[in-house]
């Protein structure tokens, strides 16, 4: 089945087996309710109604997601083992001339549904391999006042649901708005961010107003938004998937409904820098992004269902992907000495890239990021790094990648593995294509690609894996609360890879050494850069940094993830595999606790755990020492994990 974002997808005979689309009749095997204009059952799949309601269900039973149509206007609705996740909310698009598909006189036209089970593997992720199952509902439907034609598509997983539009027809439309609204049940709380701000837990109709004269005003948060729901087990992410050539949504409080978000298409770039677009004009047929709520019935499940964003996306375009290796980076001083000096860092300590940041073309406003500063010979350096095995990452502010082809063509012809790119202002329709282009085009030239600031995930790396990265959240160089650190895998990293600068050993940490140690297994973070704002010369005596070994061995990408515990703003522990070998990170916010964690994920006979823990917490938190134990664990033993404030334990668990 084609997933692409800017065709609709094509239909495909019946077969009835796994995996393949299997097409019924509207009143055979589905969960489909009608009202006094009953459904035609003349021809299988084709009926027109004032009234119907059909539930995807996911093969697990768990969540479900119901699309209606009341009076010829849509609505949709969302549940987990049968708690409200989203209310009945509103559906529709609106264009430019004004009209409003889904508010009224909307008929259906056509109706299927089928079932899909597969697995995929990515070229790295946080598992081997990724199932990909779900129960899909569509309705094609038409506007009877304009005759336009279009699509609902509705899916539900055991990790979530989501659902999209498609415009059908050959053409174009231009769409000025998004009608799509989520009602919560009261009590819920959601965890507003916008612009790489701090998380703040407020109820729906709370979002406070923000904005400049330059860029979109309102009561707006970003996504990934997580919220949670009285009783305190239940929680749900809202992401976008597969956003092509569309603006990225933002959702905004509702003025006299407290209990709902609206959605809202951003019509500036995050900072207000770009040219405004009020409206999006896309070639038909057209899909809009996937509107995706990942849900975990614990917050420690919600972690686990992260890949849901990677299955709505479309699949990986490369046909090569062999070169493309995640790793560790660190960030050198902006001379040649420091480069070398850095390569041979990188090899002492596992690492696999070195990177030069902003200025080493000279001042970052600079449109021309061809030529090295006098005191970086960076062939020299490339050189280096290429014959010890080390890939050099540069960074590019996004005004000197205006001509990416020409750009990353020198670059590779250089030897560089990969692009850093900053500044980028997400937002609009335009932007998004630019992105996407960034990716497309670093991949045509074996570039890997990490794009910082205000970015957020939509998927896309799974298409161009090459994308390692991205940064869009408040970020760990800042030196942000334990809090903040422990939100961000139930928000931010839930809807992608984020690159969040570990600092360990850093005298301004709000947190333990452990607790950014931890950070390396609680986040999933494929390019992650370490020692943020060090040089090498200060881990020469490695006696007084304990904790090297545990980023030494750790790596970025997975076999096998499995969150243990959590709470958002409040703690996390996840447990990651690579090979035979599992990493443990703990993490907590202010408050000191101890999990009992079951080591049941492990496999058969005995394993070597080497602890890295917070000895006694010193006057301030970076202060607290690393203290390092080992034990012998098999999968019967429960770990006690305690944790200072605003600290962590860190745990490499090997086999015996």
């Amino acid at each position: 089945m084609a997933d692409s974002a800017n065709r609709a997808i094509p239909e495909q005979p019946s077969t009835g087996a796994p995996g393949r689309l299997s097409r019924r009749g509207l009143l055979k095997g589905a969960a489909v309710t009608v009202g006094a204009a009953a459904l035609s059952a003349g021809a299988a799949g084709t009926a027109t109604a004032a009234d119907a309601s059909v539930t995807a269900t996911a093969p697990d039973g768990s969540n479900t997601i119901t699309m209606s149509l009341t009076s010829g206007a849509l609505s949709w609705s969302a549940k987990r083992k049968g708690a409200t996740v989203v209310d009945t909310s509103t559906l529709g698009l609106k264009l430019s001339d004004g009209t409003v598909l889904g508010a009224a006189g909307t008929v259906i036209t056509n109706y299927q549904h089928w079932t899909t089970d597969n697995t995929w593997t990515p070229v790295y992720g946080r598992n081997a391999t990724v199932r990909d199952r779900y129960q899909e509902m569509r309705w094609n439907l038409q506007d009877t006042a304009t005759l336009i034609n279009f699509s609902l598509q509705i899916r539900a997983y055991p990790t979530g649901v989501a659902f999209r539009y498609v415009l059908l027809g050959k053409g174009t439309a231009t769409v000025a708005d998004e009608l799509t609204t989520f009602a919560f049940p009261d009590s819920t709380l959601v965890y507003s961010a916008r612009d790489e701000d701090l998380y703040n837990p407020v109820a729906p109709g709370s979002i406070p107003s923000t904005g400049t004269s330059t860029t979109d005003n309102g009561p707006l948060t970003d996504l990934p938004l997580t919220a949670t729901y009285a009783g305190g087990s239940l929680i749900a992410c809202i992401c976008e998937s597969s956003r092509l050539n569309f603006p990225r949504l933002m959702l905004s409080s509702v003025s006299g409904q407290p209990g709902t978000l609206a959605a809202y298409l951003m019509e500036h770039t995050a900072r207000g820098s770009d040219t405004v677009q009020t409206t999006s004009t896309v070639t038909t047929p057209f899909a809009t992004p996937w509107r995706a709520v990942v849900t975990g019935s614990t917050h420690a499940e919600l972690v686990d269902n992260a890949e849901l964003v990677l299955n709505l996306a479309p699949a990986n375009a490369l046909a090569d992907t062999s070169w493309i290796k995640p790793g560790k980076a660190f960030r050198v001083q902006l001379t040649t000495a420091a480069g070398m000096a850095g390569v041979d860092f990188a090899v002492a300590r596992g690492l696999q890239f070195i990177e030069y940041d902003g200025g080493w073309y000279g001042d970052v406003s600079s449109t021309d990021a061809t030529k090295p500063i006098a005191a970086i010979d960076l062939p020299s350096v490339i050189s280096y790094a290429t014959s010890k095995g080390i890939g050099v990452i540069l960074y590019v502010d996004r005004r000197a990648a205006g001509n990416p082809d020409s750009l990353f063509s020198l670059y590779k012809s250089w030897g560089v593995a990969g692009v850093k790119l900053g500044f980028v202002d997400d937002g609009t329709q335009a932007m998004t294509n630019q992105i996407t282009n960034w990716a497309r085009t670093a991949a045509t030239y074996h570039l890997l690609i990490d794009m910082h600031d205000d970015m957020r995930p939509f998927g896309y790396e799974r298409t161009y894996p090459n994308w390692v990265s991205m940064e869009g959240v408040r970020g760990n160089e800042n030196f942000p609360t334990a809090s903040h650190n422990v939100t961000l895998p139930f928000a931010r990293n839930i809807g992608g890879p984020m690159d969040y600068t570990i600092c360990y050993g850093q005298s301004r940490d709000r947190t333990t050494n452990v607790h950014q140690m931890a950070m390396a297994a609680v986040f999933y973070q494929p390019l992650n850069f370490l020692y943020w704002y060090d040089s090498p010369s200060k881990f020469a005596n490695t006696s007084n940094w304990p904790g090297l070994p545990w980023f030494d061995a750790i790596p970025t990408t997975w076999d096998q993830s499995h969150a243990l515990a959590g709470s958002i703003g409040q703690y996390a522990a996840v447990a990651r595999r690579h090979g035979d070998t599992w990493f443990l990170g703990a993490m907590t916010n202010e408050t000191s606790r101890t999990l009992s964690l079951p080591l049941t994920f492990l496999g058969g006979g005995t394993y070597t755990a080497t602890v890295y823990a917070d000895g006694t917490p010193g006057t301030s938190a970076y202060q607290t020492p690393v203290v390092v134990s080992t034990r012998t664990v098999t999968s019967a033993t429960t770990l006690n994990v305690a944790m200072a404030p605003a600290g962590g334990q860190a745990i490499i668990l090997k086999p015996s």
